[in-house]
């Protein structure tokens, strides 16, 4: 089924969960470019996006968070923009299988967008065009754009997507327990403003841990009538020796997105700290209260 229609059907259905954390728990270091993954280990993102699948995740995310050209530059990538995008899409589209839709990740630029710096909307949007025809080439069913704190600049990400097609966009923003940006704006106006923009979906993602999002979920539901979306971290990371663990279970993250549904959302899943087994004890815990999902 196409993400326009999963959009339509009035359904619940889930999102797979992190790339970033999974792979880092499978021993790829963090001074590794994990887009470039997409080209040189492609079995390991392949092999992430299957895990999904078999957990019930409705939905792939490409693994391209950070496959802009700012991001790409600090490895000398920036040249290899259109290619990497086209291969995540096309590993995503592989391990789907036609069991999942597979939708294009776009992530902030890294840059200080106006008015809160230097580059223009003009010279964001081109630089996020750049990725999107690179996920476009690789077939694509939509996009998420994700994890902005500027709204300025996911509005830059969205007109860039809108000028090359009309596939459907979730738009989601990233908020602290107070409800707002870093750059100070509150969930309502972040509703209104991409309500307005025309997303498809809008939503929120990582951040905070499930129960502080549930509540900036029900204080956007009452603004908009657009289909909400959320992917909250499993809480907030706490340091065990080196690293950083996220340690909700995932009986607490299914819990969380059967009270997010209620709420009003659409589309559930995980960011930061969501395994396969988060999904899988969402997708069964959101199967048994909304029969709505689709087989």
């Amino acid at each position: 089924m196409r993400l326009r229609d999963l959009i339509a059907d009035r359904g619940v259905h889930v999102v797979d969960g992190a790339m970033g954390t999974v792979l880092y728990t499978q021993g790829v270091f963090v001074n590794v470019c994990y887009d470039e993954l997409n080209l040189t280990k492609p079995e390991v993102v392949r092999e992430v996006h299957a895990g999904y699948v078999g957990a019930g995740a409705e939905i792939l995310e490409t693994n391209t968070f950070g496959a802009n050209p700012v991001h790409l530059s600090a490895y000398g990538l920036a040249e290899q923009t259109e290619a990497i995008n086209r291969r995540a899409a096309e590993l995503a589209r592989a391990a789907a299988n036609q069991r999942a839709t597979v939708v294009g990740t776009i992530g902030p630029l890294g840059l200080r967008v106006e008015p809160f710096g230097p580059t223009s909307r003009e010279e964001a949007e081109a630089l996020f065009r750049r990725q999107a025809c690179g996920l476009l080439q690789g077939g694509v069913d939509g996009f998420v754009l994700e994890t902005f704190g500027n709204l300025e600049e996911i509005k830059a990400a969205l007109r860039a997507v809108h000028s090359l097609t009309d596939l459907p966009v979730i738009a989601q923003m990233s908020v602290g327990d107070d409800g707002r940006t870093v750059c100070g704006t509150d969930v309502e106006t972040i509703a209104r403003a991409l309500d307005a923009e025309q997303a498809d979906v809008i939503g929120l993602n990582c951040s905070v841990g499930p129960a502080g999002m549930l509540d900036a979920i029900e204080r956007m539901a009452a603004v908009t009538s657009r289909p909400l979306s959320a992917q909250p971290n499993t809480g907030l990371p706490r340091v065990v020796g080196n690293r950083q663990m996220y340690l909700s279970s995932p009986d607490y993250m299914a819990t969380y997105a059967e009270r997010l549904a209620a709420a009003g959302v659409r589309f559930v899943g995980g960011c930061c700290g969501t395994s396969c087994d988060h999904v899988r004890a969402i997708r069964a815990r959101i199967a048994a209260s909304v029969d709505v999902l689709r087989r």
